[in-house]
């Protein structure tokens, strides 16, 4: 028995690990499944391993001041992958909108902040949003996050309200 923990133990361990690993690949549908030319693009990816994140994400919140109701949706985050772009292109950021739209996602909004664009889009099927992506845009660099989870209308406008009101 105490053999068969070891095992689990080391395979948790080893998959916690794993998820770390920065990579220059894409993680993200549209950039690492097309022959799109990025032109020069380069790409920095990672796994947010949640299981270590969640608590910091918590208190971070907390320390920032942020209502319980914003605290309460890290809860239902389940997967986080973030993808930055350097040298990226308009043209790009306009075929990856496009890509999205394709599959069914639907913007929700577009918020300016210190001249950076944030753009939110969510893929919803019935009442449940499963999958949102945030595009962050700031001249050439570009950030993409892929979040996974159990989300409703309400949760993101929540969300999207709290970091606008800002």
């Amino acid at each position: 028995m105490k053999t068969l923990k070891s095992i689990f133990l080391a395979i948790l361990m080893i998959s916690m690990i794993q998820s770390c690993i920065v990579s220059e690949k894409p993680n993200m549908g549209f950039f690492s499944d097309s022959e799109y030319d990025f032109k020069g693009a380069k790409f920095t990816s990672f796994n947010v391993p949640m299981l270590l994140a969640k608590p910091y994400i918590k208190k971070a919140l907390k320390e920032d001041g942020e209502s319980e109701e914003l605290i309460a949706l890290v809860k239902k985050i389940s997967k986080i992958k973030i993808l930055t772009v350097e040298n990226g292109s308009r043209e790009m950021l306009s075929d990856y909108a496009r890509y999205l739209n394709n599959n069914h996602y639907e913007d929700w909004a577009t918020i300016k902040h210190d001249g950076d664009n944030v753009n939110v889009r969510v893929k919803q099927d019935g009442d449940a949003i499963k999958n949102m992506l945030i595009t962050v845009n700031s001249n050439k660099e570009l950030v993409f996050v892929d979040v996974k989870g159990n989300f409703t209308a309400n949760d993101i406008s929540q969300m999207i309200n709290s970091v606008s009101d800002k």
